[in-house]
């Protein structure tokens, strides 16, 4: 037995699971967006955290990581469980195919698992919905949750993708808008390559709240 997941929140910097196997790459027609509640790790019923999620959108790319279990059905079982009590908020599994940056006419995986989300504030109580930037950078600057700061997870997604080569745009303008209410300098710089041919810079991340050991701890609880 082989199952794939497709990580492009806080799995790409802290899976939480065995795992035999990391790619980098990405999945088409599809964006990140930061329109999904979490009340139970980064947030509380009260004051839900923004976390990401996957919106369909022609034409986009989402760049981030595969992870392969392999073993038998019980390390599968035992990884999948895991995964579902982490991803509570997502209320779909959706099948995606997965590209690598050297080949991206063919899919090097299909039948990917990616935890979704519907985009209905109606059937899906844990859709947020867009927002005006600086709305969601004043939730996210104070949101707060038993796993840690709803800004950390943001900083720590910026710094994952940097550390992957593929920075979304995205992230980095809401990370920079979160720093201004914060009152942080040092903001990030757009990248300026297209995302397929990235090219890593030197560029000071400020310090988080908590060391990344601590947050990465409390992430996958």
């Amino acid at each position: 037995m082989v199952f794939w997941v497709f990580g492009y929140g806080s799995l790409v910097w802290n899976p939480g699971f065995e795992y035999d196997e990391k790619v980098i790459g990405f999945i088409k027609n599809y964006k990140r967006v930061f329109d999904l509640a979490c009340i139970d790790h980064r947030g509380t019923p009260e004051h839900p955290a923004r976390t990401c999620t996957l919106e369909e959108n022609e034409g986009a790319i989402c760049w981030g990581v595969v992870y392969c279990v392999r073993g038998g059905p019980e390390r599968e079982k035992v990884a999948m469980e895991y995964l579902e009590r982490r991803e509570c908020e997502y209320d779909k599994k959706s099948l995606v195919d997965f590209y690598k940056e050297e080949d991206d006419s063919q899919p090097t995986l299909t039948g990917v698992i990616a935890f979704t989300s519907t985009p209905d504030k109606i059937s899906n109580r844990y859709y947020l919905g867009p927002a005006p930037l600086g709305d969601m950078a004043r939730q996210i600057s104070t949101a707060f949750g038993p796993c840690g700061n709803n800004r950390d997870y943001l900083f720590l997604l910026e710094k994952a993708m940097f550390d992957i080569g593929h920075e979304d745009d995205y992230v980095i303008e809401l990370a920079n808008e979160v720093r201004k209410e914060l009152g942080i300098t040092g903001n990030r710089e757009k990248k300026l390559l297209s995302p397929r041919k990235m090219v890593p810079r030197v560029v000071r991340i400020p310090s988080l709240q908590r060391p990344l050991q601590e947050v990465m701890a409390m992430e996958s609880s």
